[in-house]
């Protein structure tokens, strides 16, 4: 193993014990990390010996690769990380990495969808009782009123399991981002729909496993698959897929639309930004505000509605 393989190795172990990053996050990471040590490799450079100028020439590498600024954003961000571990565990005497300045990000605006768009999602088609079709319409209906209903990530919702449910308060555990904790309250229709789906539907879905290691893995995840093992993200995207057809609404809405949806409608409702920041799980409330240009949009649609002046 190269000396760059090691220190790869000895990095990731940091960010997933110590700093406790999800296992996508690492990954991203990583991919990062093998793009960065093979651009040093053709310069003939070592992580611990490269200075400000070789990791410009590496970020200008990779705006010519044509990655979109949010990627190059991100690039900085594990450079950063990366060579400050590198210093703080003494394995080179300075952080160049400290003088890189972020590309701009513009914040792209999300795609929500409006409440009766939401009201037709959540309306499921009648499929015949005691069929496959009816249980998969119930687990259906119960995956998209908890994603729409609590805001979560698509990660936080495949993995969420029977210890989440607080269901006598109302509230779902969730642990998120970093292995942050947090309780975000669940709606009655959001409840209703849960327990029916594990009531009627669960038992009969993970009766169908063939497979016993897919029923161990699948043991304490709350959604499962038409075969009863554990629902996965691309999994998820396929049932919104279909029920967004069936409900007739145009394409470009993806999983997260519904998590968008979730923090527009409550600050449209009036709720405060930092409600919704604790909600969303966001460690800093700058990451919540890409939400208040639609509560701007909503002000200004009922002054100019509800004021003489308007």
């Amino acid at each position: 193993m190269s000396d760059s393989s090691r220190l790869l190795r000895r990095y990731l172990d940091h960010c997933r014990f110590e700093r406790g990053l999800s296992e996508n996050t690492i990954a991203a990471y990583e991919h990062d990390l093998l793009r960065y040590f093979e651009f040093l490799e053709i310069d003939d450079l070592s992580p611990l010996e490269v200075d400000i100028r070789g990791l410009e020439r590496f970020l200008a590498l990779v705006s010519e690769l044509g990655l979109s600024v949010r990627s190059q954003s991100r690039a900085v961000s594990v450079l950063r990380g990366f060579h400050a571990w590198l210093a703080g565990e003494q394995l080179r005497p300075s952080d160049p990495a400290r003088l890189l300045e972020t590309p701009r990000l513009i914040r792209s605006l999300p795609r929500t969808l409006t409440p009766p768009e939401m009201e037709r999602l959540l309306e499921m088609p009648a499929a015949p009782a005691g069929t496959l079709q009816d249980w998969l319409a119930r687990r259906d209906q119960a995956l998209l009123e908890v994603a729409y209903g609590a805001g979560l990530r698509v990660s936080e919702l495949c993995g969420l399991g029977f210890q989440n449910l607080l269901e006598e308060e109302g509230l779902l555990r969730i642990f998120g981002k970093g292995a942050r904790e947090r309780v975000v309250p669940l709606g009655d229709p959001g409840w209703a729909a849960l327990c029916a789906y594990l009531d009627q539907a669960r038992p009969r879905l993970a009766a169908r496993s063939r497979c016993a290691e897919r029923g161990r893995g699948a043991a304490w995840r709350i959604f499962l698959n038409h075969l009863g093992g554990q629902l996965t993200r691309m999994g998820f995207w396929k049932v919104l897929q279909k029920r967004l057809a069936a409900a007739g609404l145009a394409g470009g809405f993806h999983p997260h639309s519904l998590r968008h949806s979730f923090a527009t409608h409550l600050l449209e409702g009036g709720a405060s930004l930092r409600a919704v920041q604790e909600m969303l799980g966001h460690a800093d409330i700058a990451t919540t505000q890409i939400y208040t240009h639609v509560d701007r949009e909503f002000l200004r649609a009922q002054y100019r509605l509800h004021h003489p002046r308007g």
